[in-house]
């Protein structure tokens, strides 16, 4: 009798088994799965070593069963995020089938640990489904810092946050660390204070926005500037340009201008941006005390602007190491801009400016006023020509530009333009490619400044070394030191 149950039973097994429906996965490449999400934000910042978990809904919305036949966090075996799918936890999985009308689940976990991690840690989860590839994005907080995230969407192309309202002023200050991720806008009529020690770092393509009327004042001090980099802190990215975009800073309110004091502004894509946009521009912008270098486009680009500029460096631009186009009035005193950009080819000067502003309304040229004076000061790079002028309706006129007591590469020459200068020779920088813009021994730009441009503040160079009667052009003062005999 047992052995006819036996028999039974396995018949009935083997016709249930023959009468189960085989299920079809269809490889149309017309054919993709739905996401609920291309980006994942692990928003809590990490002060200790943590963990955080964060749910993706995997769709199949057609009418046909398919199979996502790859899905793999790009970083692999060496991300700090894991995924579990279907109660399987790991980096990668192969054939994940998923039925029409039907859904996954996606649990993705990311561990940090704050002391050992940048402050953006990174990952991309990439699906191949019939050939056709979705990315979700990942990102997390790698280390305690204010972090200022973009929540808004200007134009559909800028993602911004609000850091200073209309009528607010905000400080901040050297016992926090701040991160842009985004671009972080002062406010019409809003001010921003950056403090002594301050450290800025932003996000690929983020920056610092003042937007028209708002107001930027940078008060770093020779022992603690303030520093504006990238967030990328390993030793790799340390001289890495263009690893942010810009410090933008539109017109300024009468009485209420922008200005830069002691700042370190390295490695974006345009270290500052002057630019009248919306109105007159109705006060001076200054930047004194700073280095603004290693930029991939320009160090220094304003349009239809007012400027003032004492004992700085712009150096190392892809670019342009000074663009001032559209008019303006501009006065330089004990600046040091050179360029031996290395990392691309370079055909562009290191100075140019013109008097030709682009209207944004009409689309029309129009020829403003312009007005240049550099003193005490060193243009120099690595072309034969470093110097650039393109004036609309008019030759270059004697009264748009002049400099006094300046060293410079130019094949121009004009007594009443160039006043006591020197021509073409090598400043004999200390270090062109290690940042190093100090006067080396015999440097012909010792002595050749003039004390009537020296008088005030500017009596001491950007490292606070007295200038004496005898000032060098550039932004430092050359200091002499005795050799020891051997």
């Amino acid at each position: 009798m047992r052995k006819y149950l036996v028999v039974i039973l396995s018949a009935l097994i083997v016709a249930s088994v023959s009468c189960k429906k085989k299920i079809d996965f269809s490889s149309d490449s017309s054919l993709n799965i739905t996401l609920s999400t291309d980006t994942i934000t692990f928003d809590t910042v990490f002060t200790s070593i943590g963990s955080s978990t964060r749910i993706l809904m995997i769709y199949n919305n057609t009418d046909k069963n398919i199979k996502i036949n790859t899905i793999r966090l790009a970083e692999g075996k060496s991300s700090c995020y894991s995924v579990n799918i279907d109660g399987e936890s790991g980096t990668s999985f192969n054939d994940m089938e998923i039925c029409s009308g039907d859904s996954l689940y996606a649990f993705i976990k990311v561990t940090i640990d704050p002391t050992n991690n940048p402050f953006f840690v990174e990952d991309r989860l990439i699906f191949n489904t019939n050939g056709n590839e979705s990315v979700v994005h990942l990102t997390a907080f790698g280390q305690d810092a204010k972090y200022i995230i973009g929540d808004k969407r200007f134009n559909d192309y800028y993602k911004y946050k609000v850091i200073a309202d209309s009528l607010a002023e905000v400080h901040w200050t050297a016992d926090t660390t701040y991160v842009v991720y985004g671009v972080a806008l002062i406010n019409s009529y809003g001010t921003l204070y950056i403090e002594p020690g301050t450290h800025v770092y932003f996000h690929n393509g983020s920056g610092l926005w003042s937007w028209s009327e708002g107001q930027l004042v940078v008060r770093g001090t020779a022992s603690d500037p303030v520093v504006f980099q990238g967030d990328r802190l390993e030793t790799f990215y340390r001289d890495e340009p263009g690893q942010w975009d810009r410090i933008w800073l539109m017109e300024a309110r009468e009485n209420q201008g922008h200005s830069i004091s002691h700042a370190i502004i390295r490695n974006g894509y345009i270290g500052v941006q002057l630019e009248r946009f919306l109105k007159d521009n109705l006060a001076p912008t200054f930047i004194e005390n700073t280095i603004i270098e290693n930029h991939t486009g320009m160090g220094i680009y304003a349009n239809c602007y007012s400027l003032r500029a004492s004992n700085f460096v712009v150096a190392n631009c892809g670019n342009v190491g000074v663009y001032l186009t559209g008019g303006g009035s501009y006065l330089f005193n004990h600046g040091t801009v050179a360029n031996f950009w290395n990392n691309s080819t370079r055909n562009t000067p290191t100075l140019y400016f013109s008097n030709i502003y682009q209207n944004p309304t009409d689309g029309n040229a129009y020829a403003y006023p312009f007005e240049f004076e550099m003193n005490n000061s060193i243009m120099y790079g690595s072309l034969e020509n470093e110097f650039l002028t393109e004036f609309y309706s008019a030759p270059d006129l004697d009264t748009a530009y002049v400099f006094n007591n300046c060293l410079l590469r130019t094949k121009r020459w004009h007594e009443d333009i160039f006043k006591n200068c020197k021509f073409n020779e090598d400043p004999k920088l200390k270090g062109y490619h290690s940042f190093d813009y100090h006067l080396d021994t015999l440097s012909p730009a010792i002595g050749l400044g003039d004390p009537f441009f020296s008088s005030g503040d500017l009596q001491f160079d950007l490292d606070g070394v007295d200038r004496g009667n005898t000032p060098d052009a550039g932004a430092y003062q050359y200091i002499y030191v005795p050799q020891e005999r051997q």
